[in-house]
Order: C-alpha cells, then structure tokens, then sequence
C-alpha cells in the first residue's frame, strides 16, 4: 500500500466473535453444570407437552468406588441416545439408578470389621446392614457427581436406588410372583461357590484366570468283571483331587473307541507297575502313559474294550479298604453312558461327583445317584469325614488348603495313584475377592424356567424359557445384530436360575416353609396373598430390614406363625436390578404406561448380567422382555489394544482426561469410536481426539464471527440466492436425514463423521473460502452477501444441535454467543425442520462436477505457490481446457474464477496443450497457469485491469461502490 492510499482495513466486514480459539474446557465446564442446574434444564424439557415417550432405562452402576472409563464410556453413549432423541421431537426421559446390594459392599464392611477384630456374624444383623446402606449412600453421592461432571444429563435430583424402601418392597413382591406362579421351588445342585465369601455366584460374577492346578491319573478298579477286564483298572483324570472322596461313578462314551492296555516296563521313578492291564481311549492312551513317565515299548495295546463292555462293568472307588475309612467308601462305583465325554483330553473316562459339577450333577440325576454334603460353607470337609475331615480346599486368604494334597497322598497309598502333576489352565475366580471358587451341593431356591406358569401370562410361551426366547426373536431388536444370537444361545442352554445367597445384605426371599415339610410336598411353601400383602406394605413402610427384627413373622402369620420356618438366604443382586422395571418403568411417574423400556444399554458383558436377569424376570411377572431393543457396547482397551489393569499401569481414569482436556473430548472420544467392538484410549488417541476438536472448534467460530450482526431483515429465500448456496442447503437436507438416521441407529460414529467431514472438506475448503470475500468485501445489503450470511444462520442452527448431543458444553458455548440470557440453552431446543424442495439432486450432480475441475484448478495453481512463482490464486489467472461440452457449458453458467478463487479464468473447449497441468482423476481437464493482469485492489486483493481508474485510490469497481454506500463502523 503506498502512501497516498487510505488503509481499507476498517471498511472490510471482518468476523467478529467472542468464541475463544482455545477452548479452556477443564476450567469452564463446571460453570455450565452449575447454569443447567440453576435453570432446571431436565424438568423444563419434561415440561414440553405433546411428545412421544422415550424412555431409556438405565442398568444400575454398583455403588462402590470411583468411576473407571468403561462407566464414563457407558454413561456417555447413553447421555448421547437420550439427548438425541430429545432433540428430535421425543420426550426423552433418564432416570439414573444405582444397585445397592450385594456382596461387594458386604465385603467391605467385613473388611472394616476385621480391621477392629470383630466378627461380623457378632453384629446385630439389622445393624450390620444399616452400615451396607450408609457405605452405599455415600458412593452414590460421590459417583453422583463425577457421572455429571461428563455433561451427563437426567434426573439426578431423583434416581432409583435398589436399596429405597419402594424398591425392596416391589424386588419383595416380584420374587413372590415367582413364588405364586409355581416356578420357584428348593433344590440341592451343585453351584458355584465362593469359600472365602462362604457364598453362591452368579455366572457374571465369576471371572476367569489362570491358574496352576494339581493334576491326577487315578485306577478305579475293576470287580465282579471276566474275561479281558479281570483284574483291569480304569484310568480317570481329574485337576481337583479332592473331589475324590464324593465320586460316585465314572462316565464314559459309547462313541470314544477304547483299548486295554499292559504295562510291560517302567523306570524307576513311574508309579506304573509291569503287568497292569489299564483300560483307556486309544487317542488318549500315549498322553496317559507319558504321564506316567512310559515310554513306547513300555507297553502294550491287548485289544478292543467295547461300549457294552464298558456299560457291564462295575468299578470299587479308589478308597475302597482305606485305613481309617470306616467303610466311608466300601460301595461300588458303576460306570455309565454320558456325551459329555470326550477324547480331546484326559483318558476318555470321567471322574462323576454328582454334588460338585454340572455335568455330573445332570448325570447323577439321569441315573439317580446320591449326592453327598461333604464340603462345608467355607470350603472345608465336614468334621466326621473319615481321613480328611476338617481339611480346607481353598483357606480365607483364597490360597489352596491341604485337601488336593492330602487326597494326592491317600490316593498314593491305596494304589490307587496312577500320575501326578500340574497344570496351568483358565479357572473361576470371584471378581470380588479374586480367590479361586469351587461347585458345591447346597440346598439353594431356584426359578425353574422350563416349568409351565399358572399365570395366564402365555401370549409369548407357557415358560419362561419360551417366553424368553420368543421375546428375543420377535419383540426385540438388537444393536448390534450379533447381540441376539449371543442372547438367544445362553437362554437356549441355561440351567435353572439360582435365586439364593447365603448373605447379609439384600433383600431377603420372602417365603416361609412348613416346618417338617420335604421341598417336593406340595404344601412346602406357603402360597396366600394375603401374607405377600402384608409383607409388602411393612417393607414399603421400614424397608427390608423389617424381616429380620424380632417377632416378624408373628407379625405377618398370626397363629400360624409356629408352623412355619422363615427363609433367611437374600436375593442374588441380578434379581435386583433384574426387578428395575417394576419400581422404575412401571411405578414412576416418570416412567412408561406399558412398564417397558425403548432401550436397555449395556456392555457386551450384560448378555449374561442385567440384560439376562431383565428378560427372565420380566419373562416370569410380565410375560415378555421389558425392553424393545438392546443396545451393546464393547469394552476399553489401552492404546495397543491390551485390557487395562492397575498392574500394567495402563489405565486411563476419566477425571485425568476430564482434567487435561475436558469432558467433551472424552465425548467425542467416544462418539469417534466403533462403540460395537473394544474401543482403545490413550495419549495418542485423545492427542488425535482434541485436533479433530479444534478443526471442529474453528468452523464453529467462523460460522459465529461471520453471523455477528446477522439480523431476520437480512433473510432471503433459497428461490432468490446463488446456485453455491442452493448447493449448501442441498447438503444440508441429505445430512439432516443422515443425522436423523444415525442418531435413531445410534451410530454416533457414523453421524459425527458424517459432520466432521461436511465442516471440513463442504465448508472450511471450499464454501467458506470461496464466499469469505463476498462476507468481508460486498456491501452490507448486496444479495450474495445476504444470500450467505441467510445459509450460515441455516448452517448454525442445525450444525448446533446436531453436536449438542455429543459436544454438549461446546455447543452450549456456541449457542450463548448468539443468544445469551438467563434462560437460553442450546438443550432447550429441537433440531430445526429442513424443508425437501432444498433437495435438488440435478444441482448436486451439476456442483460434483464443478468441483471436481475445481480441484485440477486448485492443484495446478498449488504446484506454482510451491514454486513460489505467485504468493496467493488471486494472483492468477489460469486458462482451463475442458473437453466434455456439458461441463464446459457447466463451469460457463457460474462465475467459475469465484469458485476457484482467482482474479480471472479463462474456459475453452480447445484441446489441452502438452504444458497444461493435469488430473489422473478427473480426466479431460487441463490448466494452464497464467499470471493475473492489472493491480491489486487494496480492499479486496484481487488484482484486476480496472484497479485504480475509480474515485477510490487502489480499488476494484465492486469495492469502489461499496465505498460509496455504507461502510462498516
């Protein structure tokens, strides 16, 4: 600029805004928690009439320790559901909800009282649990808070609580439904059993680990038997040897091809002996012998042993004569037909205690074999077991007792001890106290799920199980699809549900028992309405805890209080959360008028967790699942794709991100995520995260500095603009009906790719660089500018709602930088409407092809801004060769060196010379660079042959007339 030309600066409309470049997300977005709870954000929006319901329905966290990123994870995706379908017209309701029973939590209060050395069965039971309920209170304050401090949304003021007086008395009621429909009953079964919590589990609370085991190969000999199997032995193997004492058969399979075998040598350190005959699966028989320390030629194949050989055979137990046996195991052991037998492992036969596995317990009952009650609640043998009793399994520390030993050493001395050794293999554990479980017969209630219910519920099926698996075939939708297979699989095999634990806190199985009565009477149970009503009305009244205080069961029986035993074992906690519809769904006010839920969300875990347990005990006091559709995401993994763990040091805590980069980041973390598969996190990865968060940012704040002043008189119709904003508008119906889709698909993944790729590539490449100078240099009022400053107010209000459910502090800020006040939220509104004429797909095809030349244009003028021949396109003034004619005639009908921007352009249909700059890609079209004639207007920079002729030094025609009229302040 010389000096005698005026500084234009302040007549061009520059963006104006007062939206930061960095966003400051850690320190400000408590400030907007605080606002939303100051203007009541989640009752207002309950206030919206005329709404269809929508009801998500939240699976209860445990209230027990701060929150990891699978919560933050969890929360997130469902915030993102809810907010969503808000937005979209429904009322979406979330009522949070925390399970507050269980073990876990028991747990702790043991720990505090060991700590004091004091014995928790000392304390007062009502006490004890009062102390569960005020652990439980306080972490749901604490988790309470963190959930949203994530952005989440709901009714916090009001959650469920498991452990509400309402909630234990419908859990109360919902277990007598099972009790008055026939389908619960006591049985005695083998279970998995925690001897260090001296409890049953559930399958989702066992986790599995590796663990090294005691392996053995054990003789059963054969007697009563001629011919070949006189004087034969059969080989079992087993990695729990003190499961020894309670065999009571020995399985195998008619299908298994089976050999007798000799043994004709050994070394010396084998406890093989020469001249044995073993009877074994020929698959297997080199492994045993190996065990064995046998060599080949060690011995030898005698022949053939067949199946009805085998099912004639009668086998004495290994501890047979055993001195201080007391003739314990003086019994024959017979040997019976099962599929569960298999070659791929072992010796083709399989070691059957009915009370201590699930495959011998089924087996036992097909055949009627006695179970025994040799293991006690805390994993020991019961006192009067001959030789071993006393001896514990596993001992309170979760480290293995003296039993295996001991039986690997009584084994030895009865002969019966064939090979021993160790092995490392996948074993339950407790998820709580991490120690090894074991199956243990105990007397437990069960819901038999196979059993027809006297209900008149049987539009879906007579049984549960049928009821279930109709639900999930035709009543339920999965995402994803995979999660229905995965369901309807464990309901198809599932044994009966184990509703008992031998516990303290929880709510209790409200039944009583006729005393001197067996479980299969029929007046074992007492079944009258009247005593379910009374006993729900005192646990509405003073919670569950009522049943253990003194003189209930006078209370609620009367005179036939002493005919009866009152059942003290509590519901297994997936009963619990299982039972959330009727005290949430059903019973709330704001819950939904059938009592099912829209959706259920969950981890991929929870197909045999909460999902399982709902559609059971839905299935058995409704008929049907109480959810329409089952929404599964994976688990968190670190960067490499390793499952997190306080050992490896790779984990990743919410508040650390919340802390360094704010909640939203985490946000779209996730909703950058394939939430349907294990999502991996980690600096990396939110490194990446926080740059698309920028990118993002920056389009936001062109859009709101470019709007600073937008006013309605400045509107204009899409019939009176510019065929580039008619193009925008196009895009913007195809994505308002990409939007709407995914978020109803709730493929966040898809919708914010959809956006973030629209912002980055439709907008900040190409409509906000072409139209920056009609924005910064047209007058006020012309048409083009007005025409694009109507598309970006368009463009904001859907772009900002759109990402309100994702980025909801980042668009809460972009929303009150245009409209301010008390009131105002972005959260208050809908995603605007988008009228189907701005779809013009003749238009789009028209502008795929323009900007396809576009970007052999902007290439060619690249490869020269490279070469630094010029600075900037508007230095030039390329000469473009365009062969196809209706393109040619395209690129003719638009002012095509506005697009590209450059100062001029030339179109010619002549045939590219050899010079011309080329496209693989877009083929047909070549650019000859030429350097742009005249000056550089000094307000716009477009260099121009008329720069200078006019009455303002150093303008263009259109900037001397805007001169003229009114100029920016």
């Amino acid at each position: 600029m010389s000096a005698e030309t005026p500084d234009y600066r302040s007549t061009v409309f520059l963006p104006e805004t007062d939206f930061p470049m960095r966003a400051g997300l850690p320190q400000r977005e408590p400030g907007w928690l605080d606002r939303w709870a100051r203007i009541g954000i989640y009752d207002r929006l309950r206030g919206k009439a005329g709404r269809q319901p929508f009801t998500l329905h939240d699976g209860p966290p445990y209230a027990n320790g701060h929150l990891h990123i699978g919560h933050a994870l969890n929360k997130t995706i469902k915030d993102m559901i809810v907010r969503s379908h808000q937005m979209m017209g429904f009322d979406a309701r979330y009522v949070p909800g925390w399970d507050c029973h269980g073990l876990p939590i028991e747990w702790k209060i043991e720990e505090q009282y060991r700590a004091k050395g004091l014995n928790k069965d000392d304390v007062d039971v009502v006490a004890f649990r009062q102390e569960c309920r005020r652990f439980a209170e306080g972490w749901v304050d604490i988790q309470r808070e963190e959930f949203q401090r994530l952005g989440v949304t709901g009714n916090w003021a009001d959650p469920y609580l498991t452990m509400d007086f309402h909630a234990e008395a419908v859990i109360a009621e919902e277990f007598m439904t099972f009790l008055m429909n026939g389908s619960l009953y006591q049985g005695s079964k083998p279970v998995m059993w925690s001897p260090v919590e001296k409890t049953a589990l559930a399958e989702a609370e066992v986790e599995y680990h590796d663990h090294t085991s005691h392996q053995v190969w054990v003789r059963f000999p054969v007697v009563g038997a001629e011919g070949q199997l006189a004087g034969a032995k059969v080989v079992i193997w087993t990695t729990t040897p003190w499961t020894i004492p309670q065999n009571r058969a020995v399985a195998f399979n008619p299908d298994i091809a089976y050999g007798l075998y000799e043994v004709t040598g050994r070394p010396e350190d084998s406890t093989a002996r020469i001249g044995e005959t073993l009877v074994l699966a020929d698959k297997l028989a080199e492994a045993v012998m190996k065990a064995a320390k046998l060599e080949p030629g060690m011995f030898r194949r005698l022949g053939d042993v067949t199946a009805d050989e085998l099912a004639h055979v009668t086998l004495a137990h290994p501890y047979r004569g055993i001195e201080g046996g007391s003739g314990e195991w003086d019994f024959d052991v017979p040997m019976l037909p099962g599929e569960h037998v298999t070659d791929d492992a072992g010796t083709g036969f399989v070691h059957t205690a009915p009370s201590h596995g699930d495959d011998d317990y089924q087996l036992g009952l097909r055949h009627n074999l006695p179970m025994t009650y040799n293991v006690e609640p805390d994993g020991s043998y019961r006192a009067d077991l001959p030789v071993f009793g006393g001896q514990a399994i596993i001992l309170p520390d979760g480290k293995e007792g003296p039993a295996n030993v001991s039986n690997i050493k009584a084994l030895h001395g009865a002969g019966a001890l064939f090979a021993k050794g160790k092995l490392k293999h996948s074993y339950p554990h407790s998820w709580r106290s991490k120690a090894p479980l074991i199956y243990r017969n105990t007397p437990q209630w069960f819901v038999a799920i196979d059993r027809p219910l006297k209900d008149g519920m049987g539009a879906e099926g007579d049984t549960i199980r049928a009821r279930a698996l109709a639900s999930i075939e035709k009543l339920v939708k999965f995402t994803p699809v995979s999660g229905r297979n995965r369901l309807h699989s464990m309901i198809a095999a599932r044994p009966d549900w184990v509703l008992s634990r031998q516990r303290a806190w929880g709510v209790p199985l409200t039944c009583f028992t006729r005393k001197g009565a067996k479980p299969t009477d029929p007046d074992f149970l007492l079944r009258d309405a009247g005593v379910n009503a009374r006993v729900k009305a005192a646990f509405e009244a003073e919670g569950a805890d009522v049943w253990y205080r003194p003189g209930f069961k006078e209370q609620v029986l009367g005179d036939r209080a002493d005919d009866y035993d009152q059942v003290f074992d509590v519901l297994d906690v997936w009963f619990d959360s299982g039972s959330t519809h009727a005290f949430v769904l059903r019973d709330r006010p704001d819950g939904t008028a059938d009592g099912i839920a829209d959706v259920y969300m969950e981890g991929t875990d929870q197909h045999r967790g909460w999902f399982h347990s709902s559609l059971l005990q839905g299935c058995g006091t409704i008929g049907r699942a109480p959810y329409r559709q089952v929404v599964t995401h994976g688990f968190t993994l670190d960067e490499k794709g390793m499952k997190m763990s306080k050992s490896l040091g790779n984990t990743v805590a919410p508040q650390q991100v919340i802390d360094e980069y704010g909640a939203d980041i985490l946000r779209l973390w996730v909703a950058q995520s394939d939430y349907t598969v294990d999502l991996r996190i980690g600096k990396e990865i939110l490194k990446g995260t926080a740059d698309s968060y920028r990118r993002l940012r920056n389009t936001m704040r062109f859009l709101l500095g470019a709007l600073n002043g937008f006013t309605e008189a400045e509107r204009v119709e899409p019939a009176e603009m510019p065929e580039l904003e008619r193009w925008v508008l196009h895009r913007l119906a195809e994505l308002d009906h990409a939007v709407r889709k995914g978020y109803v698909a709730h493929d966040f993944q898809g919708v914010f790719q959809t956006l973030f790729t629209f912002c980055t590539v439709d907008l900040s490449a190409v409509y906000f660089d072409i139209r920056k100078d009609a924005l910064y240099c047209d007058a006020a009022d012309s048409p083009r500018r007005r025409a694009a400053r109507t598309v970006l107010d368009l463009l904001y209000h859907r772009l900002v709602t759109w990402l309100a459910p994702i980025l909801v502090f980042t668009m809460e800020e972009v929303w009150l930088c245009r409209f301010p006040g008390d009131e105002s939220s972005v959260h208050l509104q809908d995603m605007p409407a988008t009228p189907a004429d701005w779809l013009d797909e003749p238009l789009a095809r028209k502008w795929d092809s323009l900007r396809r030349v576009r970007r052999v244009v902007t290439a060619a003028l690249e490869v020269q801004r490279t070469a630094k021949v010029i600075g900037a396109s508007l230095e030039a003034a390329p000469v473009v060769h365009v062969e196809d004619a209706e393109v040619l005639a395209a690129l003719r009908s638009v002012d095509f060196a506005e697009i590209c921007i450059t100062s001029d352009l030339s179109l010619t249909g002549d045939p590219a010379p050899n010079e011309a700059f080329r496209l693989p890609e877009v083929p047909g079209v070549g650019v000859v660079f030429e350097p742009a004639e005249g000056e550089k207007c000094q307000r716009c920079w477009r260099i121009l042959p008329d720069v200078g002729s006019h009455d303002h030094p150093g303008t263009c025609a259109r900037c001397d007339t805007v001169l003229d009229g009114a100029v920016p302040a």
